[in-house]
């Protein structure tokens, strides 16, 4: 078994459960049993290790690989060490089943941190950079509000490349949509239900609002496509209104989940809602969820760090996906950044999550040869 398989193991075997999934206090959450370990191989490797405080509580895990002579260049590794939930008597135990390798967090992401870690052990152990310092990164709370990730960028830390760990199959991503989740909100008056025409019914005109968002709306974002990223999309995921079954209500919520392509904003995206329901003399209130921005990112393919790293992985033209990861945040530092990592998305969130032990392999080979050919 490769050392970068025993590390994933490892890492598989500590659990690190967004506290998002699970109840205050239970050992199953948080990212403090991975940053703990990884501190420990760090110390061994002779690596600089820092953490970074977040608005989730939890740390960020920074790791310094220090090149020989004065530092002119920079690479970051960003995978993040958080995963989401499922039964907790199983996902924690690292299965191998033929040629893979199967546990919580095992292509998302931590098979990116095994990578992404070990290669950084390697260079400090036998081919430290000369000119190149390495920067690994272990972000928290990816899972949930990228709280990891939006307070690195207000580090404005410089670097020639940032490489974003997630399940791509080793394929380079320069692309990908944004989210904004969107809460329409409608009024009505209530009544009694013996008499509904006493009243205004909210749920009755929020059914007017969804057909007209989900018909007419999504048709026009279908029309929009984007050379990697094709159409933005826009889905309907949860309806609330009413109280009980005898009362006209008097408030509808919809919550929603809008995809975007670069350039798009709540501003933006809001202005557009609107005119379709005005066209339709409905009325209704637009939120933004969140209360922050998940925008798309899209880097420059031809820059040339990209290029280089395109040609390691060989790799022609980059890809783009539909998800929203921690890339985007580091975008807006200025720093290009592309989404990288061994496993497959498909494998993700799954009751039985697994990567494959030949891609693992795989994406060692090629960081570290990467990682080699810089200066």
């Amino acid at each position: 078994m490769s050392q970068v398989v025993k590390l994933l193991r490892d890492l598989i075997a500590l659990p690190s459960v967004n506290n998002a999934f699970l109840p205050p206090g239970d050992p199953h959450a948080g990212e403090e049993l991975v940053a703990d370990y990884l501190k420990n191989r760090a110390r061994k490797a002779g690596l600089e290790i820092e953490t970074q405080a977040t608005n989730s509580g939890r740390d960020n895990l920074i790791v310094r690989l220090k090149p020989l002579g004065q530092a002119t260049h920079r690479i970051i590794l960003a995978p993040h060490m958080d995963t989401v939930g499922g039964d907790l008597d199983k996902i924690f135990r690292p299965t191998k089943k033929g040629e893979r390798l199967h546990g919580r967090g095992a292509c998302d992401t931590k098979g990116s941190v095994a990578v992404m870690f070990h290669a950084m052990e390697h260079l400090a152990k036998r081919h430290r950079p000369t000119n190149t310092e390495i920067v690994f990164i272990g972000f928290v709370d990816e899972e949930c509000n990228q709280t990891g990730s939006r307070a690195f960028s207000k580090l404005k830390l410089k670097a020639n490349l940032a490489l974003v760990g997630e399940p791509t199959r080793c394929r380079v991503v320069a692309a990908h949509k944004g989210d904004l989740w969107l809460r329409l909100s409608t009024r009505g008056k209530a009544a009694h239900g013996a008499r509904p025409e006493l009243g205004r019914n909210a749920v009755h005109t929020m059914a007017k609002c969804i057909d007209a968002i989900e018909t007419e709306y999504a048709q026009n974002l279908g029309k929009r496509r984007h050379p990697v990223l094709g159409p933005p999309t826009i889905n309907t995921g949860i309806v609330r209104g009413g109280s009980q079954p005898n009362i006209v209500p008097d408030i509808c919520e919809a919550d929603m989940d809008r995809r975007t392509l670069p350039g798009e904003s709540f501003k933006t995206i809001s202005r557009e809602i609107g005119e379709v329901l005005k066209k339709r003399g409905l009325k209704a209130r637009l939120a933004n969820v969140k209360g922050y921005t998940c925008p798309a990112m899209e880097t420059d393919p031809t820059l040339p760090m990209v290029q280089q790293f395109m040609r390691t992985v060989r790799q022609m033209k980059p890809l783009g996906v539909d998800y929203y990861c921690d890339a985007a945040n580091i975008a807006t530092t200025g720093v290009p950044a592309i989404v990288w990592g061994p496993g497959d998305i498909a494998q993700a969130h799954t009751a039985d999550e697994w990567i494959s032990i030949r891609q693992l392999e795989r994406g060692m080979d090629v960081l570290t040869r990467f990682l080699l050919s810089l200066p």
